[in-house]
Parts: structure tokens; sequence; C-alpha cells
């Protein structure tokens, strides 16, 4: 059951109404448990849900757990990472009794749900990304994220086999380890098919914007790029930019194949419905929720789109072969020698990293073969 309030949430707790509300909820709402087969569930995104990207990627896995049994789904779409997100927050936790809220934004996390779980210790917050630490934020609190840059190594191997200058691009918002792992693994599966194949990054300093997106995509594409990616929240412009221009596209978030069917390889996708619904599941159940909770293909947090008519039958055989290692668990896309594109090692011959590796995390390096530049 989905409950959509049709006023909006950050502007109900500036009523008298519901000043009282909130004044008396804490006191009505501290004997609420987990342990109930009744749940509400909030979701908040920082963009539209049908964004062709992150907020939509996210939508889908609140769609899955609609379908549970018992589960209340209240969502707001278009929440600035300011304090307008607390507002929401305390509006779904006084106003729709939710018991589990999921604040998907990065810049959600710090100060505003840690703010939120240190006022109401009986709600449980999960967020989405890698800024939790254990005995620094509270016990209420807790990340998820999972290993998408499995996708971008995937992502690279198709790009591999359809580049003809050699020269694939990369769109990226912010050099931040989880963006940074995406652009290296994108060119090492690309370097499987050709070891000189080189990556041109460029960053536009902001997870949306879309013109800076259309001009970094399009001067990928004059420096020669002919097969383009992206780390943004929605890859819509980037997508249909490149595909205008001719050029190939490995999709990001979620399945972009209809905005360039040609043209689209294939794609690194969030499978966050099984992650929410084990999330829910567990609530219900009265099972402790996970604080640092992390999966990859094999665990079903990530998955691939379909194979684009552009992608050659060496690169399917190629691409599949590499998927189903990848299912066995275990596989390795950073694994020595490794360097950076300073001329400094980063992985030693004798070192690899398995999809699992909490090292990854903070990945602060761009690898030998990447040029990066702002947009």
């Amino acid at each position: 059951m989905t409950k959509l309030l049709s006023m909006n949430r950050r502007n109900f707790l500036q009523t008298s109404a519901a000043a009282a509300l909130a004044g008396a909820a804490p006191g009505l709402l501290s004997s609420r448990a987990l342990a109930q087969s009744a749940l509400t569930v909030g979701f908040i995104y920082v963009g539209p849900k049908d964004d062709y990207g992150y907020n939509q990627a996210h939508a889908e896995g609140a769609a899955a757990v609609k379908a549970l049994p018992g589960v209340t789904v209240v969502e707001e779409e278009n929440v600035p990472e300011t304090v307008d997100v607390q507002k929401t927050m305390e509006s779904m936790i006084n106003l729709d009794g939710a018991a589990l809220l999921f604040p998907t934004s990065f810049g959600y996390f710090d100060p505003h749900m840690l703010a939120m779980a240190a006022k109401y210790p009986d709600t449980q917050f999960r967020h989405c990304g890698g800024l939790w630490q254990e005995g620094k934020h509270p016990a209420n609190t807790g990340s998820y994220f999972g290993y998408i840059f499995q996708g971008q190594y995937l992502n690279g191997i198709a790009a591999g086999h359809a580049t003809k200058s050699k020269k694939i691009g990369f769109v990226a918002a912010k050099p931040i380890p989880q963006v940074l792992q995406n652009i290296n693994a994108f060119l090492l599966g690309a370097r499987t098919v050709d070891p000189t194949i080189a990556c041109q990054v460029i960053f536009t300093g902001e997870w949306s914007l879309a013109v800076k997106e259309a001009e970094a995509t399009n001067a990928l594409v004059d420096q020669g790029a002919d097969v383009i990616t992206c780390h943004v929240d929605s890859p819509k412009v980037v997508v249909e930019t490149a595909a205008g221009r001719g050029a190939f596209v490995c999709g990001y978030h979620a399945n972009q194949s209809p905005l360039a069917p040609e043209k689209y390889l294939t794609g690194a996708e969030w499978a966050w419905g099984n992650v929410y619904s084990d999330f829910v599941k567990k609530a219900q159940a009265g099972e402790k929720l996970g604080n640092f909770v992390r999966g990859g293909l094999k665990d079903g947090f990530v998955k691939m789109s379909a194979l684009g008519p552009g992608v050659s039958e060496a690169g399917r055989k190629a691409f599949e072969a590499t998927h189903t290692e990848m299912m066995k668990g275990g596989f390795s896309v950073f694994k020595g020698p490794l360097k950076d594109n300073k001329g400094g090692t980063v992985v030693t011959a004798d070192k690899s990293y398995a999809e699992d590796a909490i090292e990854l995390e903070s990945m602060n390096y761009l690898l030998e073969g990447v040029v990066g530049s702002t947009a």
C-alpha cells in the first residue's frame, strides 16, 4: 500500500497543528517497535523519481517494497540536501508513523540524517553510501551500498570491443572514492580487450547539472571518444547527447536503453529492490538491521542492462564469460601491478582486491591511462 500526501511535508510542521502533533508525538511513538508486521517505510529522493538515473533506481526499489504485505510506503521527491530533508524526515515520523527511513541522497547524511537519528532514537535510518562509521555514528543509523564498479568493469569490456578510436570517455560529477572506482573499473574492463585503450574523464563538479553534462559529453566526443559512460545523478543528458553525436553509450544507475536503443551497449544498474526488501523483512520480523551492508552482482545488489545491438559477437562472449565469473564471487577487478596516472604504484603485483575489499571505499586515485579534467 502506498500513501502519498498531496501537501508538501516540509511545510506541514510549520503549521500550529503540526507543531502540536510534533510536541506530542515523541511520547506517543516511543513505544513503537519495528517488531511488528505492519510497518511504514519512508523514501526520500533528491530529484525526480523518473530521472532515468539515481533517483529512479531507488524509486524502483521502493516499488518492490510496496508489494510486500503489511508495508506502507511514503515517498517525497525533489528534496534538497538542506534542512528541508530534516523537515521531510520529521513529518514522515510524526505524521505518517514511519519507523524506517531511507534518505537516499549522498548529502542527506551529515548533518541532516544524523540530527534526526539523535532526536528520534526509536526510528531506524539507513543511508545509501559509505559514510557510516562504527563507534562514531548512532546505532540506529547505518549505510548500504553496492559494488557497482563490477558493472562498470563489464561496461568497459563492452566498450573495449566497440571502440574504434581506442578512446573511451567518462562524464563524472565529483572525484569521491565511489566515482573513482567506477572510472578505474571502466578503463580496466576495456583494457582486457586492448591494453592501449585510454579513458578521458571530465568532472562537472555537480551531481546534476545538465548543461555541463552536455558540454562534457560533446567535448569527449570532440576529443575522439567513441564510447561514453558516466557517474552523475541522471545519465539521460549524457546518453542522449552521446548517441546524438554517433557515439556508443554504457548506462549507469538504471536502464537507459529506451533513450538510445541503437547505441546503448549495456549498463550498470542498481537492484535496490532486493536490498530494500531485505531490510524491510528483517524490520517486520524484529531482527537487527545491519549497520554496514554491502554486496555486488552475486549478492543481487547490482545487475546489468541487456546487451544492445551494437555489441559484437566477440564482445558478447567476453562480457558473458566475465559476468559468469563475477557471479561466482571473489572476482578481483583491481589486481596488481597497477599504477596511478601520476606514475606511482597503487597496487603491488602481489595484491588484488576482491569485490568485498573495504580498502576500495577510500580509493583516491585515477589509474594510469585515465586523463582527468574539469568542465
